[in-house]
């Protein structure tokens, strides 16, 4: 949320450089997308998935051949991948989550919890009264169309993921998932606290499941929410020793 394909590029170059073919998918909305939100230009996670993120899986597919496709995410991208992953299981080998979690606020404490009472009334007020989210004058994602935060914060309130508009069972196909799966959570990471991302892996099946667990080591400054897509070769290792461990070991 808030941030563009470009932003992931170093990341996208360190995966390589270890020998994961990486594709990034763009942001509807944000950089080189050639929509934004308004009043008459809305969105949700409907759109996000099946009018962006199929094609891209589609054509990902038919680029990876007989290799093994790993869909992974950012943030909220880490759970549009895993719900991508729950409506064609068949079309990856691999998941991943990078510096992301469930906004459940169950999953958080003290002021994040009181702050997200309060994030998750204001923001779909305001956007609806506007016309869309205007996050880079708040300072808190980008500018996002209504539905995305319609739909964000309704899974913040509730755990569960109904996305509006769609008639599929994203909580039943979940548990079904039984994908290999690594987590990458930041150290300083102060907006996924642990129980926010055990809360979104939780959800899948019987599945193998790892955490890598990123320090600062490399990065100027703490490693937090972002800080790590300006020095991503910590985790791109742990991804790369991940996938030759558990998806390809040849």
């Amino acid at each position: 949320m808030g941030l563009s394909a470009r932003q992931y590029i170093r990341f996208g170059q360190a995966l390589a450089a270890s020998g994961i073919e990486t594709l990034i998918h763009e942001w509807r909305g944000l950089g080189s997308s050639s929509l934004r939100a308004s009043r008459t230009v809305d969105w949700g996670y409907r759109e996000l998935l099946e009018m962006d993120l199929d094609p891209v899986i589609d054509r990902a597919r038919e680029l990876a051949a007989d290799r093994p496709l790993i869909i992974g995410g950012h943030s909220l991208g880490s759970q549009l991948a895993l719900l991508v992953a729950a409506r064609r299981p068949e079309d990856c080998q691999g998941l991943l989550i990078v510096a992301g979690g469930a906004p459940y606020w169950r999953c958080f404490s003290g002021w994040m919890r009181l702050t997200l009472h309060a994030i998750f009334f204001g923001m779909p007020t305001l956007a609806g009264l506007i016309g869309h989210y205007p996050g880079r004058r708040l300072g808190f994602a980008g500018r996002e169309a209504r539905g995305v935060i319609s739909d964000w914060t309704a899974s913040g309130r509730s755990g569960l993921y109904r996305p509006a508009g769609m008639d599929f069972d994203f909580e039943a196909a979940l548990g079904q998932l039984d994908r290999p799966l690594l987590s990458v959570r930041m150290a300083d990471d102060w907006f996924v606290p642990q129980a926010s991302l055990d809360w979104l892996g939780d959800k899948l099946g019987s599945v193998v499941k790892r955490q890598a667990d990123i320090d600062r080591t490399g990065m100027d400054g703490p490693a937090d929410h972002y800080r790590w897509m300006k020095a991503p070769a910590s985790t791109a290792e742990a991804v790369a020793n991940w996938a030759r461990l558990q998806i390809q070991p040849a």
